[in-house]
């Protein structure tokens, strides 16, 4: 059976997730009359709620006498290292492009790691049924960033393809709909070349990871030359390990079982040749990058470079006064190991001992990229705090450097103002404005750091109706410094439950985090103030009684509702006096130090 393996990238909310339903519901995966969840492929519990795709997930769906192996890839570009990893297993992409949107900041990412290795390009403009879709221009702007890009001859001439993933269609002619998904089978077939199948001796490069609780890791990577086969003995070797001399042999291990994909299932197979991508099981102590060999030619190949992180945050064991209630995994060493196995499975994640022996310093790609590591391991049931995300700077030329975000924005043309002015506030520059049908658009160069904190405010000062994306563009000179938060913090006085009457005098001074009945501690921050500096407030004070003071002679007390605040919206809040404790059932801000003496006395 012939193979063609290709990847779906694309800049967020372009319709790569339905697409891929689509392809499988018309690539004979599913049965005619078979329900199928939409965004079949987000299968994790987070992708679901969110509705994003954050892991890169491999399919497979049959066209005439081919199969078809597909890479789902994120588009956030907070986990852009799934994409980079992933392009190894393919020999083409198709390029998503919102018929609206057009070339955002993450298409020309993916796109340059695409070109980069050579590989061939299908464009797909998608959502040609939207009303407001301008696909003359869009396809203009793809060969313009193709030609930014130093694109090759053979590049520049990548077909065309007009989709509706929505609806299942497709057409290669302007401005028809076409009926189904064939021609862009056809395009997949007729334009991406089949993958070499080398002979030789066994080579398999592993570009992900998964696990099983019945047969531990499994490999997923695709087989540059040769066969593999169940129970072969096989050598695992690291390139980069090899050539510095840190390995001084292979780890030699037994292919124990063997998948390949069908549809979203995996099926079991004896043996697989060259050009395929398989899943293996029962190597031990393996990782993204490494090589399955034959063990008599031992050759490992070379894995693509993962951009850098520029985000850190400490992870420290959790020492409030409510520690260890709630959570299953409580100390360093559960800590340490959850970590650690995170930088296996995940690339783009950098973890090292911190200045103590419970505390982690986490690098990763974004503020959403380390939340999300955060809230998995509060589902899995691990208790820790967390510190204010901060960037990574680097010394070049003796000089301060910071990471600079590419930000395009688009607003109604009322709210171009305050996002000028906040943006000014954050040293952002403008580089280009485009205003057209009620709306406006804005491209903007802003320090990574300047964007901490902001798309809250940004919901806000746009009315829920703006659109903000950011892509990681460069190192430059520092800009300066930028102040981060306007307001201080509330900070319970005492440690008990929280009463109506300590909250009706703590709501005057600023807007509460915590309702009536809710346990809180010396040091642990109930709300936000909008002046600067913090306040000191008693939300556990009880009206005293007396025969002149009844409980009901007072009018009832009336409470401004509390506000509820998400993961992202307390990693925004977050001082850089402050940690936040993760729980698996609660999230609370708190002062690092709790003692106020100690902690004025600090502040000296």
């Amino acid at each position: 059976m012939d193979i063609r393996n290709i990847a779906i990238i694309a800049h967020v909310d372009h319709g790569k997730t339905t697409l891929v339903d689509q392809m499988l519901k018309q690539g004979s995966v599913f049965r005619t009359n078979q329900q199928v969840a939409e965004r079949v492929m987000d299968s994790n519990a987070l992708e679901k709620e969110r509705g994003i795709t954050i892991l890169a997930k491999n399919t497979a769906l049959f066209y005439k006498d081919y199969k078809i192996n597909v890479v789902d890839t994120p588009g956030h570009a907070d986990f852009g290292g799934e994409v980079e990893r992933v392009l190894k297993m393919v020999n083409g992409v198709l390029l998503l492009i919102d018929a609206q949107e057009g070339t955002m900041p993450q298409t020309r990412f993916v796109l340059s790691k695409a070109l980069e290795l050579g590989l061939k390009i299908i464009i797909c403009v998608n959502k040609i049924d939207r009303p407001d879709a301008r696909i003359n221009e869009v396809c203009d702007e793809a060969l313009g960033l193709l030609m930014d890009l130093d694109a090759s001859e053979e590049q520049l001439e990548s077909p065309f393809v007009y989709c509706s993933g929505k609806n299942g269609t497709a057409t290669l002619t302007r401005g028809q709909t076409g009926t189904d998904l064939v021609p862009l089978f056809e395009t997949i077939i007729n334009h991406i070349q089949p993958p070499p199948t080398h002979q030789g001796a066994l080579q398999v490069l592993v570009s992900a990871l998964d696990y099983n609780d019945y047969v531990g890791s499994i490999a997923i990577g695709r087989i540059e030359r040769g066969e593999i086969k169940v129970g072969q003995q096989v050598a695992v070797s690291n390139f980069i390990k090899k050539q510095s001399g840190e390995e001084t042999k292979p780890n030699l291990c037994k292919v124990t079982n063997l998948y390949t994909f069908e549809g979203l299932a995996r099926k079991t197979i004896e043996s697989a040749e060259a050009g395929d991508i398989v899943c293996v099981s029962g190597l031990t102590g393996i990782t993204i990058g490494d090589t399955i060999c034959d063990t008599t030619t031992i050759e490992p190949l070379s894995f693509p470079k993962i951009s850098e992180p520029s985000v850190q945050m400490t992870f420290a064991v959790n020492d409030s006064p409510f520690a260890g209630k709630e959570g299953k995994f409580v100390t360093s060493r559960h800590l340490r190991d959850r970590l650690y196995n995170e930088t296996i499975k995940d690339v783009s994640i950098r973890v090292s001992d911190g200045e103590s022996s419970e505390a982690f310093r986490v690098c990763g790609r974004g503020e959403m990229h380390l939340s999300i590591l955060i809230e998995n391991m509060r589902r899995e049931g691990y208790e820790f705090s967390v510190s204010m995300p901060k960037v990574l700077y680097k010394t070049i030329d003796g000089k301060k450097h910071e990471p600079i975000d590419q930000v395009h924005i688009d607003v109604p043309d009322d709210c171009v103002g305050a996002v000028m002015q906040k943006m000014g506030v954050r040293k952002g520059e403008l580089k280009t404005m485009h205003p057209g049908h009620g709306r406006t658009r804005l491209e903007f160069e802003v320090p990574s750091r300047g964007l901490f904190g902001y798309k809250s405010e940004f919901l806000t000062d746009t009315k829920g109706e703006g659109i903000l994306n950011s892509v990681f563009l460069r190192y430059d000179v520092f800009r300066g410094e930028i102040e981060r938060r306007n307001g201080g913090s509330l900070i319970a006085h005492e440690t008990g439950d929280t009463v109506a009457y300590g909250l009706f005098n703590a709501q005057e001074r600023g807007v509460l985090f915590v309702g009536a009945g809710i346990p809180v501690y010396m040091g642990m921050i109930v709300g936000q103030s909008p002046k600067a500096g913090d306040i000191s407030v008693n939300v556990c004070k009880r009206k005293q009684l007396t025969n002149m003071r009844a409980s009901g002679s007072d009018d009832s007390l009336r409470l401004t509702p509390h506000k509820n605040m998400s993961l992202e919206q307390y990693l925004e809040f977050i001082a850089d006096d402050e940690f936040l404790e993760v729980t698996p059932k609660s999230l609370r801000l708190r002062k690092i130090i709790l003692d106020p003496t100690k902690r004025m006395r600090a502040s000296k």
